[in-house]
């Protein structure tokens, strides 16, 4: 028999843990749902909506709006206050007759029933995340 030192046993003994441990990979479902209210518009409403703290509101929620270039919404006014955040690409947007560019990681607010129209006149995806704020 031959002698094992202690940096073998303990490799030994690492990889015997290390394949314990391992277990097969679970495939996640969706978790979301898409919706394409526009031509070139994708909303992408995340599952599960949860408890908030902030006063006057009692439950928030998550959504992305993907838009391809040359794409734009219609408008409506918003139907809660919402924080809004570009994750991708750069958007044009007229709230309350004001006009203002968003580029990647520009945030902003919308209460409930601003109108607001977003427009991608890029040449790239743009991705608009939006937390709902629900009271």
């Amino acid at each position: 028999m031959s002698k094992i030192d202690r940096r073998s046993a303990l490799g030994v003994g690492l990889a015997a843990a290390a394949a314990t441990m391992m277990r097969p990979a679970v495939a996640q479902t969706a978790g979301y749902k898409d919706t394409t209210p526009w031509p070139g518009v994708v909303v992408r409403e995340y599952e599960g909506e949860t408890p908030s703290i902030i006063p006057g509101f009692k439950i928030v929620s998550m959504r992305d709006i993907i838009m391809q270039p040359g794409s734009k919404t219609m408008g409506p006014p918003m139907m809660n206050a919402m924080v809004c955040h570009i994750t991708e690409g750069e958007l044009r947007l007229e709230q309350e007759g004001k006009t203002f560019t968003a580029k990647k990681n520009f945030v902003w607010t919308c209460n409930k029933d601003t109108k607001e129209q977003a427009f991608n006149d890029g040449n790239a995806v743009a991705v608009m995340r939006i937390t709902d704020l629900k009271a």
